[in-house]
């Protein structure tokens, strides 16, 4: 097996909910060795788990990590955390803009200490800009960046989209930046500071919805329900089903003719009215009635199984049940069980990113200051007595 691209490498993570935590989730799975750093009563995630189920996103994405706790509004819980510092690679944050310039751990203070530190900074809008200050969420992003004008149906109010994407992509891009740094300093020695904004990071995603409005005369678009959300393709959309429904799209005219021929209808495929992308956009509401005509007679198995052996892009809707015990993430190992001493049985994700054959074995997340003796005792150089005194006066 591969070594772990970033085994050697120390990550103190301050990270919180889902942002940072999902960026430090990465590099663990891929090697390095994670310090989670939590408040004396634990951050927002962990206090969800006092609600049945809520606990579960915790530990899924804290597989790895190690953890203590840490009093940062004390003089000497900065100064811990400034020992830490010093022995470590990486620094991660997603708190709003300023907070850890206020308790003393900014950008400026730590790279004074370590100039090899790469500190990294996930929040909502960046740390400059107009919007800087402004609180942001995965719901308020969301709103802000157009996602949920573009999401659901015209004549429905706009929605937000299931997953928490802005939160996820914004610790996708993190992560990005953090490994960028990384290998910049391979390069220079120096270390530096990045961040990865959530409006920034989620902007891309509107490609298909930016396309519509510029193709336009600047008129909004409007939300295109399962259609094509620059209503450039057709057919593209979800079909019933006699027990439930399908996607299916046709990027390519050989596409929509593997479809009809499929159907039963060949005549179909070089029809003038529908032979090419465009003129099916233009008759839309038609392709898509022929096209949900064929698939209510057929259950999902069948027609998914038999637009696979056409080259057709579908697949069935599926459940979140059906999805959690899917064979194909099992087999690949993107899914793994796990009896989760705090949880019991729980059904935990591994890292997407594959570096060669290297696969970490799972751990599950680490109970609240569980790693404080080894961390602050072995790792930072303090004695029985001392560490004793840091949880008496409230600092660990």
């Amino acid at each position: 097996m591969d070594s772990a691209p970033f085994a050697g490498v120390t990550v103190v993570d301050l990270g919180q909910i889902y942002n940072a935590p999902y960026a430090t989730l990465l590099l663990a799975l891929n090697g390095a060795e994670v310090i989670k750093v939590e408040p004396l009563t634990g951050e927002n995630l962990r206090g969800r788990g006092r609600v049945a189920g809520a606990g579960a996103p915790f530990a899924m994405l804290n597989s790895n990590k190690k953890d203590v706790t840490l009093n940062l509004k004390d003089p000497e819980g900065v100064a811990l955390l400034e020992k830490m510092v010093a022995k470590a690679d990486v620094f991660v944050e997603n708190f709003r803009p300023g907070v850890t310039d206020k308790l003393g751990i900014g950008p400026a203070s730590l790279r004074a200490i370590n100039p090899r530190l790469v500190y990294a900074s996930g929040s909502g809008y960046g740390s400059t800009g107009p919007y800087r200050d402004f609180p942001a969420m995965d719901i308020t992003i969301q709103a802000m960046s157009g996602i949920m004008s573009v999401t659901g149906f015209p004549d429905r109010e706009p929605v937000k989209a299931g997953p928490a994407i802005s939160d996820f992509m914004g610790g996708i891009h993190l992560y990005g930046a953090i490994v960028s740094a990384l290998y910049r300093r391979e390069r220079t020695g120096e270390g530096t500071t990045v961040e990865a904004a959530m409006l920034d990071s989620v902007y891309p995603s509107l490609m298909s919805s930016l396309g519509l409005y510029f193709g336009s005369t600047g008129d909004i678009p409007t939300r295109t329900g399962n259609r094509h959300s620059g209503m450039a393709e057709a057919p593209y959309n979800v079909y019933p089903t006699s027990d439930g429904h399908i996607a299916l799209i046709c990027v390519s005219d050989a596409h929509w003719r593997g479809l009809t021929q499929v159907m039963g209808r060949p005549e179909l495929g070089d029809d003038p009215d529908y032979a090419s992308r465009v003129l099916r956009v233009q008759r839309i509401d038609e392709v898509d009635r022929l096209v949900g005509e064929w698939t209510g007679t057929l259950s999902k198995a069948e027609v998914v199984d038999l637009l696979n052996k056409a080259g057709v892009p579908s697949a069935p809707v599926r459940e979140l049940g059906e999805v959690v015990n899917d064979p194909h993430l099992r087999q690949r190992g993107m899914l793994s069980e796990m009896d989760h001493p705090e949880l019991g049985p729980l059904v935990v994700p591994h890292s997407p990113i594959r570096v060669g054959d290297h696969y970490a074995e799972l751990v599950p997340s680490a109970t609240l200051g569980q790693h404080n003796d080894e961390i602050y005792g072995r790792w930072l150089g303090l004695d029985a007595e001392e560490l004793s005194g840091l949880r008496d006066r409230g600092v660990i």
